[in-house]
């Protein structure tokens, strides 16, 4: 019998539920703008929660 591989865990993923018009206003996005959505989607959460230049307790 052979050994079965792990499969490498992948740390930070979000998983969102999106409607089809939702989905469709960001793949025009993606294609206009020549980005993927995971770019969009980080450069929005990005508009709305800066990254911290410190973290408490650090």
């Amino acid at each position: 019998m052979k050994k079965e591989k792990k499969k490498p865990r992948k740390d930070h993923i979000i998983s969102t539920r999106i409607s089809g018009d939702e989905l469709q206003r960001l793949e025009m996005k993606s294609r206009s703008s020549n980005k993927s959505i995971s770019d969009l989607l980080r450069e929005a959460l990005h508009a709305i929660a800066p990254p911290e230049t410190s973290y408490p307790n650090s």
